[in-house]
């Protein structure tokens, strides 16, 4: 070690982190101590789990938002710049989290600040990545919920680790690895040169870089606000999944300079670019047949064919129409039973029954095409479609439940639930290994390809007599990197079963 063996075990005491390999604690302090020598303020934040439904359940946000119910997701607290505090309802929301009211996981940045991540990659999983987001933006004199992304994800993929050092392939899983979020190249360099200096290779840095074309920038009133999640997805260990959640091997610096800089902002990166050319629609008359074999199938119920749509626009119309987009990830497509794609702008409010009224003026197709679901063993929904995974148009994708009135996702069934589950209606197709049948219900009687939707409690459920909406994620198309392309995928769908009257 280059530093005491007695310092670097009290800073491990007091990050309450351990990171293995060549990421050693007096990396990290010596990372420290470099940047403070370079004239910079360097406050420590902490990766927090966020636990949408739980927030929605205790007032402190307006919906769970869509959330992922397949993904635990993880987030930078930040602390406030130097000579700013929190504002006190998000110090709140960070406590209910139980982590410092100090910090937030909705932070302002200055264009000459920087947030770094140093530690390990979460253990092996199906996906993860960093995603960053604006999180509200300055409209004109408005201040609107935008949630969306800043750019590019750094997904299992692409990210620079020791185990994928300049971005090679590898193993990217439970890898030490920095990740310098900034607006600025001077910035950028100087903290990459401490990190060197702390012996941390420029091959496991990263830059994520905030857009400051697009952003207002600042730590004052009418600045933007942002966020830094981490969504890993489908944990090959569960119990690895859950402590690397729980007590994550990271610390976050904010970073700030002691003295003014000239200032040099990146440019707007490029982004990857979606879609092979490869489309999905050379299965659509074997999804026909499958359509009718479940149509006949049921015949004896009365059924109703629920519309599918693009869920969330992407991110661009965020930043241009102040529209809440709902931080879609740039590795994914989104799809719902809904008539139409979400667009509306919505004010900055934590208060529920505002942001409801906005959601009830402008979202009134969500509550044309809801449907609700009772107990009886003859009503249920049937969710088909194309195995996206086995067309290898994504890398991971599920179907998730959601109660339409707080978007509060209770279950989610993934591609591993799905392969296979077409046969029975396909039995002579030999493209059967590229579709899917699944039910949705309230009492599954035994049936092993049908996910039961809790009533409660609270918000973990959705009432016999509250409507629901499916929702879909298609993650990563390997070939591209990113996500898929709207264009070359085949729809998802599903159709509501009763009884006849």
């Amino acid at each position: 070690m280059r530093d005491h063996i007695l310092l670097g075990f009290l800073f491990a005491m007091l990050i309450g982190t351990c990171f293995a390999q060549n990421a050693t604690t007096s990396d990290v302090n010596a990372f420290k101590l470099a940047l403070e020598k370079d004239g910079f303020t360097v406050q420590e934040g902490k990766i927090g789990p966020v636990d949408f439904i739980k927030m929605y359940a205790l007032g402190f946000m307006p919906t769970a938002g869509g959330n992922n119910p397949s993904t635990k997701y993880l987030a930078y607290f930040v602390p406030p710049a130097p000579g700013h505090a929190v504002d006190p309802a998000l110090a709140e929301y960070s406590k209910a989290l139980g982590l410092s009211g100090n910090t937030t996981n909705y932070w302002n940045l200055r264009p000459d600040e920087a947030v770094v991540f140093v530690g390990r990659t979460p253990p092996e999983c199906r996906y993860f990545s960093w995603d960053s987001a604006q999180q509200s933006g300055i409209f004109g004199n408005k201040i609107l919920w935008t949630w969306t992304p800043l750019g590019d994800t750094l997904n299992n993929l692409v990210i620079k680790t020791e185990g994928t050092p300049n971005g090679l392939p590898g193993n990217p899983f439970n890898q030490t690895t920095v990740v310098v979020a900034t607006a600025d190249k001077g910035i950028d360099q100087r903290i990459r040169a401490a990190a060197q200096s702390a012996g941390y290779p420029d091959g496991i840095i990263n830059t994520m870089v905030f857009p400051s074309p697009m952003l207002h920038m600042g730590v004052e009133n009418y600045s933007d606000t942002f966020s830094i999640c981490i969504r890993p997805a489908l944990y090959k260990d569960e119990q690895a999944g859950s402590d690397y959640r729980n007590n994550t091997p990271a610390v976050i610096f904010r970073i700030t300079p002691n003295e003014s800089t000239k200032l040099d902002p990146y440019k707007v990166p490029e982004q990857r670019v979606r879609g092979t050319g490869t489309t999905e629609f050379d299965l659509m008359d074997d999804l026909e047949q499958l359509r009718s074999a479940i149509l006949e199938n049921y015949s004896n119920l009365n059924a109703t064919e629920l519309p599918t749509s693009e869920w969330f626009p992407q991110g661009n119309d965020g930043f241009q129409r102040g529209i809440n987009v709902y931080q879609p990830d740039n590795d994914a497509i989104y799809l719902w039973t809904a008539t139409q794609t979400l667009s509306a702008q919505i004010p900055w409010t934590w208060d529920a029954s505002v942001y409801n009224n906005f959601i009830d003026k402008y979202y009134p197709f969500v509550r044309d095409s809801e449907v609700t679901l009772g107990n009886s063993t003859n009503e249920f929904l049937i969710i088909y479609g194309v195995d996206h995974v086995a067309t290898g148009k994504a890398m991971y994708s599920n179907l998730a439940v959601y109660g339409a009135d707080g978007w509060n996702g209770v279950g989610a069934i993934t591609d591993l639930d799905l392969n296979g589950t077409a046969k029975a209606y396909l039995p002579d197709n030999p493209n059967a290994k590229y579709f899917y049948v699944y039910k949705v219900a309230r009492n599954c009687t035994g049936d092993p390809n049908c996910f039961e939707v809790p009533t409660g409690p609270g918000a973990y459920g959705i009432g016999l007599d509250q409507p629901l909406l499916i929702g879909w994620r298609l993650y990563l198309e390997k070939a591209t990197k990113t996500g898929p392309s709207y264009s070359e995928i085949v729809y998802d769908r599903a159709i509501k079963f009763d009884p006849k009257k």
